[in-house]
């Protein structure tokens, strides 16, 4: 397997590449991650099950995506493929670790830059995706509040009720998603999708890194509203995005929803209490 990796690397970068180092490192949740290295070159590589395939093939897209807007650092990706039973994609290698009130202001400029400059005419995106390990649909939509009632919050809650979950308030809230967007009529963003602490980071010379994305496009807020969750950014990171393109009015409302579909998604991968946060969320909402 290794060989066919250093191999395609090689071929892809028009480099020879002789891996001489190879050690596991943190590959998230669902996958395995490896450094390979050879002298002062180095790669990340993460891999899965060979079925995994298209779900690495769309996270190296997301990533080419966002690296060709120049505003926000990413991993660039080299290349994916199969070997034997195992799917894998190569990243660059980025020594990961600088922090601080200036790192993270940085980043929330950046991160509006992002926003900003990739704006599209729907929502949606070029291929069906995946959030954490759940499939992720993004047909394109002209209507926000139809793409976020139908492809988000309804599709998450037809997953959650065949594991079992029970969420009384469920049809409801999908029912009243476009008055609760009722007013706000986001343009479309290309967002991270998935931007909580565990990806996002800086190099050690302080440039803020985002990575392990599930791309869309969509409202601009999502992923704002994301890096609130499981312990939030600091505020120098909101200060700094809002020296670039404010939030609008009444954000502090629709976070909750957006914030919804990650917490349905975390009792359909996790279970456990889960569900009891997610109708906490809904009678906020419609209660």
């Amino acid at each position: 397997m290794w060989d066919k990796i250093v191999r395609q690397i090689g071929e892809v970068t028009g480099e020879a590449f002789e891996a001489s180092d190879r050690r596991s490192v943190g590959g998230g949740c669902i996958n395995q991650g490896y450094r390979l290295g050879s002298g002062d070159r180095a790669y990340f590589v993460k891999l899965n099950s060979a079925s995994g395939l298209s779900m690495f093939e769309a996270e190296a897209l997301g990533l080419e995506q966002m690296w060709e807007t120049q505003t926000i650092r990413v991993p660039k990706p080299i290349c994916t493929g199969v070997s034997g039973s195992s799917a894998y994609i190569v990243l660059e290698w980025l020594d990961l670790g600088g922090g601080g009130s200036q790192v993270a202001a940085r980043m929330g400029r950046q991160l509006a830059r992002l926003h900003r400059e990739s704006v599209g005419s729907k929502f949606g995106w070029d291929r069906d995706n995946t959030i954490g390990s759940t499939p992720q649909l993004n047909p394109w939509t002209d209507d926000w509040a139809e793409f976020w009632a139908v492809r988000r919050i309804g599709y998450q809650l037809d997953l959650a009720r065949r594991k079992g979950g029970s969420f009384p308030l469920g049809d409801r809230l999908v029912e009243a998603i476009p008055d609760l967007l009722a007013g706000h009529d986001p343009q479309p963003s290309l967002v991270h999708g998935d931007l909580w602490g565990g990806n996002a980071s800086a190099t050690a010379d302080g440039e803020p890194v985002i990575f392990d994305p599930a791309t869309y496009y969509g409202d601009r807020e999502v992923d704002v509203a994301m890096t609130e969750l499981f312990g939030g950014f600091s505020g120098a990171f909101y200060q700094g995005y809002n020296e670039v393109w404010p939030l609008a009015a009444g954000y502090a409302e629709r976070k909750t929803l957006y914030n919804l579909y990650h917490i349905i998604n975390h009792f359909n991968l996790f279970g456990g209490g889960y569900a009891s946060q997610a109708n906490s969320m809904m009678r906020r909402l419609v209660g």
